[in-house]
């Protein structure tokens, strides 16, 4: 079992001594999806918890403009004017300035901050790393400039920021649930009109968390092919279908009716979105109603179909989805993220964990040559200041 907690102490030490002066402090969570990948930027819906892996920024004001960014982990240090042009570098960085810029951009006018930033979310690993650096820091920014918005407008602003500055055509799930995650549930989400109910995970069930060690560096790359797909086989059934605005308004009805239409590509690209956003409807049914075995064969359908439609998969996360399956207490497992590598998501049987664990690292460690990292965690809490 892997466990990290971010040292609030020696962070905010730190802080003072770098910078001479005390800090606020502020944390935003990662994420796992338990159902509903790859359908938040088609209008879908989506089924993602908080974790308890956090970036964390403590923050001060500065009496010029600039914006100073530390970070503990990478060891290094940039600095940016707030009233000088911003263009990407291809670097973490991006993440705080392009919230900066789309703040200000916005109308929301920010003040000089040095921010020195700490985070245990695992990187790299489809946590939604990104996402918590992005809300984290733009939830100090406003915070200092003693400006408060609504956790909804922040989500979706830290959204345009990876669009439109960093250059990821991500949708709008990361942010949100960073934003407005709750204790103990996780989050039914529709992407298109933005609401959500709120799902309580039953005390009985553990989330755990396979990390395979596979970086998932071919995801921002493929994740705007995969939406630049899904747009292609979008235009082609909307000549049959006029009033569909998004794969969200197809049904699996008329989809069967107008498949054929489609390219084999598109076609298993699209059947995958389709399919897995109203998986996301049966799994909430499933969980509303403690039907835990149902909610699990859902998530092993949607694997299945991020595997063989969405492509999306790759073989070490299909070895920790079938070693996991295997094991008494698992109600499901599937990939969580963007793909091809990263992490699983495991819904089970408090009382298994342990066993799980074991099982699940001694196999995957003696057929695929390497140690997993092993998280658990419960349903954690949404941005806020912490000090």
């Amino acid at each position: 079992m892997t466990t990290m907690a971010n040292p609030v102490g020696s962070l905010i030490n730190e802080f003072t001594q770098r910078f001479g002066t005390g800090p606020r402090l502020f944390r935003a969570p990662g994420r796992v999806n338990l159902i509903g990948e790859h359908t938040d930027y088609n209008d879908g819906f989506v089924m993602p918890a908080a974790i308890e892996f956090n970036t964390s920024v403590a923050a001060a004001p500065r009496k010029d403009d600039k914006i100073v960014v530390v970070s503990r982990e990478f060891q290094e240090e940039f600095a940016f004017a707030l009233h000088e042009h911003s263009s990407r570098r291809n670097h973490w960085t991006d993440y705080v300035q392009g919230i900066a810029v789309t703040l200000q951009n916005a109308g929301f006018p920010l003040r000089g901050a040095n921010l020195l930033i700490s985070s245990d979310v695992p990187i790299g690993a489809g946590l939604s790393s990104s996402a918590a650096l992005e809300v984290a820091s733009g939830y100090a920014l406003l915070q200092i400039t003693e400006t408060n918005i609504p956790l909804v407008q922040l989500a979706q602003l830290c959204q345009r920021a990876e669009n439109e500055f960093v250059g990821a055509r991500c949708g709008i799930m990361d942010q949100f649930i960073s934003c407005l995650a709750e204790q103990d549930h996780c989050l039914m989400i529709d992407c298109r009109s933005l609401e959500f109910s709120k799902l309580p995970i039953p005390r009985s069930c553990a989330m755990v968390i396979c990390n395979t060690m596979v970086r998932h560096e071919l995801a921002s790359g493929e994740y705007n092919v995969r939406r630049e797909e899904c747009d292609e086989g979008l235009a082609i059934l909307k000549r049959f279908i006029p009033s569909a605005q998004a794969l969200r308004d197809v049904t699996p009805q008329q989809f069967e009716q107008y498949n054929r239409q489609l390219p084999p590509l598109l076609y298993r690209r699209c059947r995958h979105v389709i399919s897995e956003i109203q998986r996301v409807r049966d799994a909430a049914e499933a969980l509303q109603k403690g039907e835990l075995r149902l909610f699990g064969e859902l998530m092993r359908q949607s694997h299945a179909s991020l595997r063989d439609d969405y492509e999306v998969s790759c073989p070490e996360l299909d070895a920790m989805v079938n070693i996991a399956s295997k094991q008494p207490g698992v109600y499901g497992a599937r990939m969580t993220g963007g793909g091809f590598g990263g992490c699983t998501i495991n819904l089970v049987n408090q009382q298994n964990v342990p066993q799980i664990m074991g099982n699940i690292a001694e196999e995957y460690s003696r057929v695929i040559g390497v140690r997993p990292e092993i998280y658990v965690s419960t349903a954690a809490a949404g941005v806020a200041q912490i000090m």
